[in-house]
């Protein structure tokens, strides 16, 4: 999964970028509102987590014409602005979660699956197909309740095929959304760790519930 954190004090931004990527996220950041507009215009995010006192464009701003330009992704407003007005006003204009700083990060955290659950309908933390497992918060795959263990990346590529169960996802779509600004997943790539991922699932005992559409990508059937 992908998060876009647009924050301007370096050392929250920085604290926030460490959690989520020690959690298995690709991580983006950006220190200011025209820079975190740049990267939600051109890029597939997860989640959004926005501050709204921001340097050259308030995160309302960027809330708005993102909505206005139908960008899709969840958005949490952390802000230190905590009166039922600010609040009001920011859900109303488009966002999914607010959040008043100072935080607790595992309550972000939660958050954060919550609006991950809400978005590929499923109930819990936990998405079971066939005898398989992928425990989105702890970051784990499971045959019949014993661990694989499978790469970071091959992980994240799992996750997001079970977190799109009966759609095909292209090489592309998997790349933008396990690629952030530093580092670049190649289509190449993708299908070295795919194969990868089936052997193992092989070897634990677990059928291939990876499908490939030719020219398309790839789709679990759950």
């Amino acid at each position: 999964m992908k998060i876009l954190i647009v924050e301007d004090s370096e050392r929250l931004r920085r604290s926030l970028s460490k959690g989520f990527s020690e959690l298995g996220y690709a991580v983006d950041t950006a220190g200011d509102g025209e820079t975190g507009m740049s990267y939600a215009k051109n890029f597939e995010y997860d989640v959004i987590i926005l501050d709204i006192m921001l340097p050259k464009l308030d995160g309302i701003s960027v809330l708005k014409e993102l909505r206005n330009l139908r960008i899709q992704s969840n958005i949490i407003i952390l802000s230190a602005n905590d009166r039922v007005k600010d609040r009001v006003n920011g859900l109303n204009f488009g966002a999914d979660d607010y959040m008043c700083k100072p935080f607790s990060f595992d309550e972000l955290h939660a958050r954060v699956l919550t609006l991950i659950r809400r978005t590929s309908s499923i109930q819990s933390n936990t998405i079971v197909i066939k005898n398989i497992s992928v425990d989105i918060k702890i970051k784990q795959v499971s045959f019949r309740n014993k661990p694989i263990r499978l790469t970071h990346m091959e992980y994240s590529i799992f996750e997001k095929l079970a977190l799109n169960f009966n759609k095909v996802v292209s090489s592309r779509r998997l790349s933008e959304s396990l690629s952030d600004s530093e580092i670049f997943i190649s289509n190449n790539s993708i299908e070295v760790h795919i194969s990868s991922v089936r052997k193992k699932l092989k070897l634990a005992g677990a059928d291939d519930v990876i499908e490939t559409k030719r020219n398309f990508g790839y789709v679990i059937i759950k």
